[in-house]
């Protein structure tokens, strides 16, 4: 049934929004040198690596100075990469992972290999469902970069405080997964962003 609504809201979100997204395609050309979209390994169902995907709104090559965003004090994120990330735009391709089935509407967002290697046995059980684009770490965390922005050291700030706070949301939602659940959250991420 999740798998069913996944690709039947993903199908409708990508054909309703695909002007949108020509906008916001042409906004990232306009903005800075660079391909559209942004490819970054991440880790999904099952401990595997996919290619997650989203407006760029970083300079190109930015992942090799380092994997946290650290607010809008982060000066590899472009003028225009900005807006798109305050609104959470840059996210929308991502409709294309759920669509493939890399991806839920709503599961634990996909990390990437050097912090998913940090885990311990009982935080692996968060690999037990799709990840989504949404859930109930991003609603708590909807000013992460701002919250590494304010640290000394937000390398240590994101293993040490952000990240064991995250991976205890998630298995909240792996132990309590439901589509009543899935479709609060969505009704409360789009709450958020407006």
């Amino acid at each position: 049934m999740k798998r069913l609504l996944d690709i039947v809201l993903s199908s409708i979100g990508i054909f309703c929004l695909l002007p949108f997204g020509l906008a916001i395609s042409l906004f990232v050309i306009l903005g800075s040198k660079g391909p559209v979209f942004y490819k970054q390994k991440r880790v999904g169902f099952a401990n595997k690596d996919f290619g997650l995907l989203k407006f760029r709104s970083m300079q190109t090559g930015s992942d090799k100075k380092g994997l946290l965003t650290v607010g809008n004090t982060d000066s590899r994120i472009t003028k225009n990469g900005s807006f798109l990330r305050k609104y959470k735009l840059d996210e929308l391709p991502q409709l294309i992972n759920v669509l493939i089935g890399d991806m839920s509407l709503v599961g634990p967002r996909p990390e990437v290999r050097k912090y998913v290697d940090l885990y311990t046995p009982e935080q692996l059980k968060a690999l037990s469902v799709r990840p989504g684009i949404t859930d109930y770490a991003s609603l708590e965390f909807i000013d992460e970069d701002a919250i590494l922005g304010a640290s000394d050291d937000a390398e240590h700030t994101y293993i040490n405080t952000i990240m064991p706070k995250k991976l205890a949301l998630n298995l909240k939602y792996v132990r309590d997964r439901s589509t009543w659940v899935d479709i609060k959250l969505i009704f409360s991420t789009i709450k958020n962003i407006f």
